[in-house]
């Protein structure tokens, strides 16, 4: 069992950057392969970005490469998403999730509560 708690969220004016962390509990949170997902309103859950369960590899969805950087602490059982040059499209809900890894949604077992980014113009 793992579960996961996000923080980092907030508001923030186009062009600048926030850190989202997930911290995890239990014992086997080095087992998986994590990700971020986003989920604006009215729209289906999306991916942003995703790391290996030992952080060797990393997969970001088109709209943010380049932007995002996924990194994960396994000692401290937290994952990261520092997210620069925002825009205001990036306004969503960001989930971390932990699973098999990819960027299918279905491929995640444990879900975070979710925190909220929203991007002024």
């Amino acid at each position: 069992q793992v579960q996961l708690v996000e923080s980092g969220g907030g508001l923030v004016q186009a062009g600048g950057s926030l850190r989202l962390s997930c911290a995890a509990s239990g014992r086997t949170f080095s087992s998986y392969a994590m990700g971020w997902f986003l989920q604006a309103p009215g729209k289906e859950r999306e991916f942003v970005a995703a790391i290996s369960w030992i952080g060797g590899s990393t997969y970001y969805a088109d709209s943010v490469k380049g932007r995002f950087t996924i990194s994960r602490d396994n000692a401290k059982n937290t994952l990261y998403l520092q997210m620069n040059s925002l825009k205001p499209e990036d306004t969503a809900v960001y989930y971390c999730a932990a699973g098999d890894g990819g960027i299918l949604p279905g491929a995640y077992i444990y879900w975070g509560q979710g925190t909220q980014v929203t991007v002024s113009s």
